[in-house]
């Protein structure tokens, strides 16, 4: 690989290297701020999900209670309406939006059924309990 096609893959650049190419080195500090931003969406994105999570449970613990089913069709077809509509305000593909709500269903569903199974215990909040 020569030098000039490696140098567009790295995302540091020394002192040296920030005289040299200005424009380089503004990019690299651009794409350093947005990394950073990516990284406090990311850190908000998993502290929401765990909140939600928690909700999940509450709710499977009293479906559990109530002798409820894991899954509530009603709510789902509710569910994907709203984010759908929800995403196309944000300017986000509503694909991107039904993957997200399947993931949440499917686990939350699984946490409701382990609930249940387990006499209401709601246990703990992972993936692979």
């Amino acid at each position: 690989m020569s030098e000039t096609s490696s140098d567009w893959q790295n995302s540091t650049i020394d002192e040296t290297q920030a005289v040299e190419h200005p424009e380089t080195a503004t990019a690299v500090a651009a794409i350093t701020a947005l990394r950073q931003t990516i990284d406090n969406v990311d850190s908000a994105i998993i502290s929401l999900l765990a909140e939600r999570f928690k909700a999940t449970s509450r709710v499977g613990v009293l479906k559990a209670q109530a002798g409820f089913a894991p899954e509530d069709m009603k709510r789902e077809d509710y569910q994907i309406e709203r984010l759908h509509r929800i995403a196309v305000d944000a300017g986000l593909d509503p694909d991107i939006a039904e993957m997200y709500r399947e993931f949440v269903v499917t686990e939350a569903k699984k946490r409701h059924a382990r609930i249940a199974a387990a006499g209401g215990d709601p246990g703990v909040l992972d993936v692979f309990a």
